[in-house]
């Protein structure tokens, strides 16, 4: 599980094993108890949460979308 940044407590990183090569690119964040996994693209977007509020999200989907082309950089050197 490659670890691209943290912030606030919170951990932004991929799962190295998993499923679809062609799954597009997006960014798993885990803290405080809770667990989400956003899209970057058209737009961030949840693709799933698990035990954080409304205000947590949108507060890290401000974060995935100010550190979006560092994730996708990451993304392509870890899949591609």
């Amino acid at each position: 599980m490659p670890t691209v940044f943290r912030h606030d407590g919170f951990r932004f990183f991929f799962y190295s094993n998993e499923g679809d090569p062609r799954e597009p690119v997006h960014i798993h964040v885990m803290g405080q108890g809770g667990e989400v996994k956003f899209w970057l693209m058209p737009d961030v977007t949840v693709a799933r949460s698990d035990g954080l509020d409304a205000r947590t999200l949108r507060r890290l989907a401000k974060v995935v979308a100010e550190h979006a082309n560092e994730i996708e950089r990451a993304w392509d050197e870890h899949f591609r």
